[in-house]
């Protein structure tokens, strides 16, 4: 199933393999230099004459900027009932963002495991990738993610 829907999805209702996909999401030199600014306040971050000395060569924002993007993203398309409860994640960015890029994120579902000890929940194990207009991808996150059961029986054996 790929989905776009906005309806609250269980632990019933997902299967390993279901996708998901975001919005796009532009990012300008403002929005980068506004977020390291405030967060990341690194050269590379902030400075287009110093990212270009840089490692980067041009200015590159924050992989925390792309990972909070990606998050946003991920909560308006992944609708999980209960939100989106981390457990565990792996991240990389594989390759820097810059001024101009549009973003999205596709989403899927690798592994569904209930909870052998708390019949209500289980972990759901997600594959993200942010990718830019190109098709490249630009984040890589990996999570494993609580999600609840939806039926009275289970939710009533807490």
């Amino acid at each position: 199933m790929t989905t776009t829907e906005t309806k609250a999805l269980y632990l019933e209702d997902v299967a390993a393999g279901d996708r998901y996909m975001s919005r796009e999401y532009p990012l300008d030199a403002r929005q980068i230099k506004d977020f390291a600014g405030a967060f990341d306040p690194q050269p590379f971050h902030l400075d287009e004459a110093a990212a270009q000395a840089s490692f980067f060569g041009a200015l590159a924002a924050s992989g925390w900027h792309t990972a909070a993007i990606t998050m946003r993203l991920m909560v308006e398309s992944v609708p999980f009932a209960g939100g989106l409860i981390g457990a565990s994640v792996e991240l990389s960015w594989p390759r820097p963002v810059r001024p101009g890029d549009v973003l999205h994120v596709e989403s899927v579902i690798t592994n569904i495991a209930p909870s052998k000890s708390k019949p209500d929940r289980g972990l759901v194990s997600l594959q993200s990738e942010t990718v830019n207009q190109n098709g490249e991808p630009v984040q890589k996150l990996t999570s494993k993610l609580l999600l609840f059961r939806g039926t009275e029986e289970a939710a009533g054996s807490n």
